[in-house]
């Protein structure tokens, strides 16, 4: 601000100088060539340091300073009036349309007068008696003809079950059904007198509004009772999560708010063809919303309370003069902070009664969407969705921002307003598309659990789906939200390209300051890639052991058969041992003595693994059943035969302890003893020695008739 001032005042004294100069300069002009010399002309010429200044100011570059300057001073003076008048732009705005709509009153009986003329010159042609006979057809006819579907089409029965409830999901249908269907019929047979008729002109945009009000209060009776029967729906348990009677306390007030607002909006359009002006359709709007404000304080005074909750004067009062406040900026033409307002008030509740509403349908018994998951996240993600976008655009609406200048992005207030309520889509859509994504993904886990499996095939496949899918949907996530980010910010008018590229910078920078986390990522990559091991099987890798319960984007968890879970890290983990894969083969040792018949032996065991086939608890996990592979060795005190069966992973142990036991008793009843390890100890040479001490011994025993010791 010095910097301008300054500037200002020396382009003062430049004006001041050149204009003196330019005085001076007109004087030698007119001196220069007079009629005769003389010596009073010679003393009226300019001093030399006159003449030394005119030289200066001829030269390019202080006439391009000079330029320069004289173009920037009305800029400056023009930015530092728009600072010192943007407040009072806003009190002069609330005054103008103040005024505006109290001159609009008091020139609104002459107006009302010439609406008058002109609705008679518009029907004349036609008719008083036409015009309403037709008008009280529009009015009728979709009445009529809903009363008449109503009367052929019953309403549909309620089924109920063993103990007379009716179940949700037949309910919640039925009333879509019972609501929805004839509010359509009756939105169609009101368009027909309207295409029906021939309407004069200006009587036709009043037919118009007309039909688009009583189509609006029509729907809203049927979406508004589906609500309540929707959010007073009994869950699980046969609570209700809103008492019938304040939900239809709400659905009434809200109704008549609707239903009020509609009709007040078309006798604001019935004035537009009727000439009257802008700051009368204000006057005659502002004098209807007193009515809007009085559904409002009346629905707040006599709202109903929950058991043992007590109504707050205070509360009351203070959403009154809320509301009061809304309806004084709405008159003083503040519409930004208007709108701000009623969604501080609306938004929150209808997003409430959204989320009420498909919670409702979800966690009831026998619930509508109970197993639709992609219906659930579709329906509940979708609503809000709708309803925020449609609450930005309005809003975008009301401040101004039309679809060409959101286009065209004049301003910067137009381009940051078009980048916010972009950014605000593009959020939605994003969150749509990830809860769509994580429901799908989450009921293809649900569905595809492997204790559901029958075949090994199909027990695989589902062992792959569980150990993929939840890196995916992590994987999933980020992206969506990197992507939604980006093109935020892109909207919003920031340059993503050096975002992306100091982002690849510092990932570099990251992964060689990590490598450790990046070795691990990658190798649980290629790990994943060769299928090397699945959710549920178990693996061995050096000293770790275990069934793998879960992943993450480094490490796997292998929770040990004795119960300890160990999280170890893909790059640590080396080979890896997968021990149940295909099959496997279990081989038993059996030592028997050397006199051992083994043809008879290998009958035996013939016989134990044919009993095995037929047991059909082991059955289906046998693949090839217990054979006699023949003799292994012959040991220093036994023959060593081999016995082998190949089984399904992971159930080789219980056939083995139950053949084990087979086998025992097998060979006990055939007579087949096991080989065990003796000593044999020789006294060869002491034969004296060895009697003698067996002498002594027995001499010292009792005898039969005395008693023991």
């Amino acid at each position: 601000m010095g910097l301008v001032i300054g500037a200002r005042g020396m382009m003062r004294l430049l004006t001041s100088i050149m204009f003196v100069l330019a005085v001076a300069g007109a004087g030698v002009a007119q001196t220069a060539n007079p009629p005769s010399a003389s010596p009073t002309a010679t003393a009226s010429q300019p001093p030399a340091e006159v003449r030394q200044m005119l030289e200066l100011m001829q030269t390019p570059q202080v006439k391009e300073w000079m330029a320069t300057q004289m173009k920037a001073t009305p800029a400056a003076a023009q930015a530092e009036a728009g600072e010192m008048s943007a407040l009072s732009e806003l009190v002069d705005h609330a005054r103008r349309h103040v005024e505006m709509v109290s001159d609009a009153a008091m020139e609104l009986p002459g107006q009302v007068e010439s609406a008058s003329d002109i609705v008679e010159r518009d029907v004349a042609p036609t008719g008083w008696i036409l015009i309403t006979t037709e008008v009280i057809a529009l009015f009728l006819t979709g009445a009529v003809v809903e009363l008449l579907f109503r009367l052929l089409v019953p309403k549909p029965r309620m089924r109920t079950n063993d103990d007379d409830v009716v179940t949700v999901a037949h309910h919640a249908t039925a009333n879509l059904l019972y609501r929805i269907v004839p509010a359509i019929v009756f939105a169609m047979a009101t368009l027909v007198p309207l295409l029906a008729f021939s309407w004069p002109p200006i009587t036709r945009s009043m037919a118009i509004a007309i039909a688009i009000a009583l189509i609006v209060a029509r729907f809203t009776g049927a979406f508004g009772r589906l609500l309540v029967a929707l959010v007073t729906l009994p869950r699980a348990d046969g609570e209700r999560q809103i008492s019938r009677a304040r939900a239809l306390f709400w659905f009434r007030r809200c109704a008549l708010f609707v239903i009020y607002f509609a009709f007040g909006w078309a006798a604001i359009q019935l004035m537009l063809p009727l000439g009257f002006s802008e700051g009368a359709r204000y006057f005659v709007a502002y004098i209807l919303g007193i009515g809007l404000f009085a559904i409002a304080v009346e629905a707040v005074w006599h709202r109903p309370l929950d058991e043992g909750e007590h109504r707050s004067i205070t509360v009351s009062w203070g959403l009154t003069f809320y509301f009061a406040v809304l309806w004084i900026l709405w008159v003083s033409g503040f519409n930004l902070l208007l709108w701000l307002g009623i969604y501080a008030v609306l938004l929150p509740r209808a997003l409430s009664v959204a989320t009420l509403a498909v919670r409702s349908l979800h966690q009831a018994e026998a619930g509508f969407l109970a197993g639709r998951r992609i219906a659930t996240a579709l329906l509940d993600r979708g609503v809000r969705a709708l309803i925020i976008a449609a609450a930005a655009f309005w809003f975008g609406r009301m401040i101004g921002l039309v679809a060409d200048r959101m286009a065209a992005g004049q301003t910067m207030i137009d381009r940051l307003a078009r980048g916010a309520i972009g950014g605000i889509v593009i959020l939605l859509a994003a969150d749509l598309l990830w809860h769509l994504a994580r429901a799908y993904i989450n009921g293809k886990l649900d569905d595809s659990r492997i204790e559901g499996a029958l075949t090994d095939e199909e027990r695989a496949g589902r062992a792959r789906l569980q150990t993929l899918l939840p890196i995916f949907r992590n994987i999933l996530a980020v992206v969506i939200a990197v992507i939604a980010v980006l093109m935020v910010l892109s909207g919003l008018g920031v340059e993503i390209g050096p975002l992306i590229a100091g982002a690849g910078v510092v990932g570099v920078a990251v992964g060689f300051g990590a490598q450790t986390i990046v070795k691990d990522v990658i190798s649980g990559m290629f790990y994943l890639w060769d299928d090397a091991f699945r959710v549920g099987e178990y693996i061995e890798s050096g000293s770790h052991k275990g069934v793998v319960e879960a992943f993450s984007l480094r490490s796997v968890r292998l929770r040990h058969h004795r119960g300890p879970l160990t999280t170890v890290p893909f790059g640590e983990l080396g080979a890896v041992k997968n021990l149940n894969r295909d099959w496997t083969i279990d081989k038993i040792t059996l030592n028997v003595t050397y006199d051992t018949d083994l043809v008879k032996v290998k009958k035996v065991i013939k016989q134990i693994g044919q009993q095995l086939l037929d047991n059909p608890e082991y059955s289906p996990h046998i693949i090839e059943t217990l054979k006699m592979k023949g003799v292994e060795q012959f040991g220093d005190f036994a023959i060593v035969i081999r016995l082998a069966m190949m089984t399904k992973p992971g159930e080789q142990f219980v056939i083995r302890r139950n053949a084990l036991a087979m086998i025992r008793t097998a060979f006990k009843e055939n007579g087949i003893e096991f080989a065990v390890p003796t000593v044999q100890v020789s006294s060869e040479g002491h034969e004296a020695e060895t009697r003698a001490v067996l002498a002594r011994q027995l001499s010292q025993r009792p005898s039969s008739d005395e008693p023991a010791a």
